[in-house]
């Protein structure tokens, strides 16, 4: 939700050059865990994403290292050259590419030498893994190198292998053959799942609340996705404001952060609201919502407000017009963003104009079920594929924020009709998703158990023990 909680530019890091000596010892304990598969030498391992252990980590320092991973015997999937091909005695040189870099710019920082690294490199471009007309500032290549001093080149080394770190889940390890040439191929990280605990208190904003409690980003975001319904975060939520968010993140084997899954359990208690809800996939049909303990949906008939990163600019009511001059009901609710924001569909419906609408200028207007009507206006376009006569689902992409038509600036005009009648979509008491009843409020109540006692909540996990172990013997829980 970039914007909406007024989050803090993260610093870029800058790369640093370093240079450390593998010791022996190290080299044996990897070659004792890659076994039979640093045998051979030139075998591309394939990416595997899944595994059966998983973490319940609920401290609030968010450790992320899963449990048992130092005493499992999990398989070691190969990420470096070095794990590839363990060699002593060999020095690591690592850097960073720069703005304005080449990849031979970055292997002159190296000190490998122009030939073998031409060499290296282009055993990555024959094989198209890295295109480099396509690199970017940040990518990461660590060089093992042997020193091989001479009276002309005291500083000479030879290179021996090289690891590019070109995607988040993935590694380009390049190695020398015998017959001195090199080759290349892509090694894929093991991804293990391992959930997080976080809990704090805002003070100025959700955002840095959550960030300083160890979520990131995409928490933050899928957060107010859950509550999107329920809060009106720019003008609803207050300090104090406690908040608790249970959710999944993939880690390599060291316990490096690789991404984020989903959230699993997420909780408000403040000014606006004083709910917790819990992820879970109906078996009847397959889709994944997010229910409140007495297992009633999230989701509502319409969306309190079709944008993220917006301030609320003009509320609904009577008002002196900014370019009339004079008192108008303004119909609507007024959300300033930047240009170019992304406006969703607020519900299912028909679009029934997408067009050129007088003073709105670029106009989408969609009919919903049960007598309901929602229009956004000003926008700078339209997005893909809207068009009259087109069905959306709640949160598709319909538009983009602008300012045309009578604007004084880039904002989203959005109004909501009942009956032919504007009403003011920010107190409007809108129907709501589905509530879990029979066989489907059972399993939920047992996936809710699952999920109290990853939070640590004692007395829930008394409560429903018995049901869980019966359902773990027939079925298993996700």
């Amino acid at each position: 939700m970039i914007g909406v909680f007024d989050p803090k530019p993260n610093q870029a890091e800058n790369g640093s050059k370093m240079k450390s000596i593998v010791s022996i010892g190290a080299l044996l304990v990897v070659i004792a865990g890659i076994g039979g598969v640093a045998a051979s030498r030139f075998t591309t391992t394939t990416p595997e994403t899944e595994t059966t252990d998983m973490a319940n980590l609920t401290s609030l320092s968010a450790e992320r290292i899963p449990n048992d991973l130092t005493s499992t015997q999990l398989p070691v999937q190969l990420t470096s050259f070095q794990d590839l091909e363990p060699i002593a005695q060999t020095e690591v040189r690592s850097e960073t590419l720069r703005s304005g870099d080449t990849l031979t710019d970055l292997m002159d920082r190296l000190g490998v030498s122009r030939a073998e690294a031409n060499k290296a490199l282009y055993s990555l471009y024959d094989n198209e893994l890295i295109d480099p007309r396509k690199v970017h500032p940040g990518l990461e290549v660590a060089a093992y190198v042997e020193e091989t001093p001479s009276l002309e080149d005291p500083d000479a080394v030879r290179l021996v292998g090289m690891t590019v770190k070109a995607e988040r889940e993935a590694s380009l390890v390049v190695s020398r053959n015998a017959d001195e040439a090199f080759s290349a191929r892509k090694l894929h990280t093991r991804l293990l799942p391992t959930t997080r605990r976080v809990t704090g208190t805002v003070e100025t904003s959700l955002y840095e609340a959550a960030l300083q409690a160890g979520a990131r980003d995409p928490q933050v975001y899928d957060f107010a996705q859950i509550y999107a319904y329920d809060v009106d975060f720019q003008r609803e939520m207050r300090s104090g404001d406690q908040f608790e968010i249970l959710f999944e993140e993939y880690v390599d084997e060291r316990g490096r952060y690789i991404r984020s899954g989903d959230i699993v359990f997420a909780k408000l208690n403040g000014h606006a609201t004083e709910k917790g809800y819990y992820r879970f996939t109906t078996s009847d049909d397959g889709v994944t919502d997010y229910y409140d303990e007495s297992g009633q949906s999230a989701r509502k008939f319409l969306m309190k407000t079709p944008i993220n990163g917006a301030r609320l600019s003009s509320n609904f009511g009577y008002r002196k017009h900014p370019v009339l001059g004079y008192n108008k009901l303004h119909k609507g609710t007024d959300f300033a963003a930047r240009s170019g924001t992304p406006i969703m569909a607020a519900g299912n419906g028909v679009i029934e104009r997408s067009s050129w609408y007088g003073s709105f200028g670029n106009y989408v207007r969609i009919r919903h079920a049960n007598g309901y009507h929602t229009a956004y206006a000003h926008m700078k376009g339209f997005g893909p594929g809207i068009k009259s006569g087109r069905r959306v689902k709640q949160g598709d992409i319909i538009g983009y924020v602008g300012t045309t038509g009578r604007s004084t600036g880039p904002h989203l005009h959005y109004e909501v009709h009942h009956n032919g009648q504007a009403v003011n979509a920010m107190t409007l008491n809108l129907p709501t998703g589905r509530k879990l009843e029979g066989d489907m409020m059972d399993e939920f109540m047992k996936v809710r158990a699952e999920i109290d006692k990853m939070r640590g909540v004692g007395e829930t996990e008394v409560l429903y023990a018995a049901s869980i172990t019966e359902a773990n013997d027939e079925t298993s829980v996700e």
